[in-house]
């Protein structure tokens, strides 16, 4: 059973300082969503509000309808799995994944029973004897989820708790957690400042700045339709060329950049309407560094402009080409890594292009990486 869970104008202050401020989100019975933001943004004090460990400042959290005020962590219908995992080195897997269950007085029979499907659940079978030290940390983090859903809540809570493990652990653990989520069916709430993470597993997103919530949408919306110059810049890499409007027409925006001219579509609020952008206005147009290409005479779009190439880094898959425009303009320009670069070297000045319906234009604002 899952239940959804409902923000409403929710803020949490200490003092004058509120680490989060009016969110207003519903999360649906069954989905996995995540929190992403930057350290400080306020993502596990919402989670924290959620589990019962805060009580808000100001509106109201609803698990299944039900508004939580006054009711304690132990009475909802939730389970937390912290950032350090919290297991019990003393106690064999079985019983760290049982420990509630006693705690509510379940036999011991009944206890190792339930422990060993969740172990089948979450793929060690057989390993319920064990001590939690003689396990990987992949395998510790697996029997965590277990001990969380050993009292069958209906929305489980997860606190950065992939963030302790290597890169490979981390991308093999992202997809066993999305698949034991789909197995088990219940409400995930996910906390994380890692946009891969975010990406892989979740149904939807929700990027958090400075104790606020900037958009919340599909994976795919925050990376290709960001509403905010903080998440296009947060989610992912992007090139951001400011400049004034120059001319609106049809949702399409011609923008003078420093004696240029560039078009892009306008960018959406987070209610879905197009920003009301006019001319004169002061944007930025944001491109994907995997949105540009090398420009090939007349049949290349309209987006024209010279760089120079500054560096190349071999990234796996892809080649990152780094490049400073005539404005001094730091350029990325990614291409896959069988792409020959062997002609474009370090000091060269290359031509490059991008489509108008790949870039998008925002009203000027704070980029992530500010």
């Amino acid at each position: 059973m899952s239940a959804d869970v409902e923000l409403q104008g929710v803020s949490i202050a200490f003092g004058d300082f509120y680490a989060a401020k009016n969110v207003n989100v519903k999360i649906e019975a069954g989905e996995f969503f995540s929190f992403l933001g930057p350290s400080g943004c306020g993502k596990t004090t919402l989670l924290r509000a959620v589990s019962g460990f805060l009580e808000p400042s100001e509106g109201k959290v609803l698990i299944g309808g039900q508004n939580m005020s006054g009711i304690g962590p132990n009475k909802r219908p939730t389970s937390l799995i912290f950032q350090n995992l919290a297991l019990f080195p003393l106690m064999s897997v079985a019983d760290n994944i049982a420990f509630s269950l006693e705690v509510r007085g379940v036999s011991k029979q009944a206890r190792r029973k339930r422990a060993d499907e969740l172990l089948d659940l979450v793929a060690l079978n057989g390993q319920g004897d064990k001590k939690v030290h003689e396990l990987s940390g992949g395998q510790k983090q697996r029997v965590a989820i277990a001990r969380a859903l050993a009292v069958e809540p209906e929305v489980l809570l997860l606190d950065e708790p992939l963030s302790a493990l290597d890169l490979k652990l981390r991308q093999k653990m992202r997809t066993e957690l999305r698949a034991i989520q789909q197995r088990v069916g219940i409400t995930f709430i996910y906390i994380t400042h890692d946009q891969g993470e975010a990406l892989t597993m979740s149904d939807r997103v929700g990027v958090m700045n400075d104790g606020q919530l900037e958009q919340v949408g599909s994976c795919y919306e925050v990376y290709q339709a960001p509403s905010t110059p903080f998440v296009a810049t947060f989610v992912g890499e992007n090139n951001a060329f400011s400049g004034k409007v120059e001319k609106v027409s049809k949702s399409i925006a011609k923008v003078n950049v420093e004696g240029t001219s560039f078009s892009g579509s306008v960018g959406r609020t987070t209610l879905g309407d197009p920003h009301p952008v006019g001319v004169g206005d002061d944007v930025i147009i944001f491109v994907r560094p995997e949105s540009l290409s090398l420009a090939k005479g007349a049949k290349a779009p309209k987006n024209n402009f010279s760089a120079d190439i500054e560096t190349i880094e071999f990234e796996g898959n892809l080649k990152n080409i780094y490049l400073k425009s005539n404005k001094n303009k730091s350029i990325r320009f990614s291409v896959p890594s069988v792409f020959d670069t062997s002609d474009l070297t370090p000091g060269s000045t290359i031509e490059l292009s991008f489509a108008t319906e790949s870039a998008i234009v925002l009203p000027s604002g704070p980029l992530a990486l500010d």
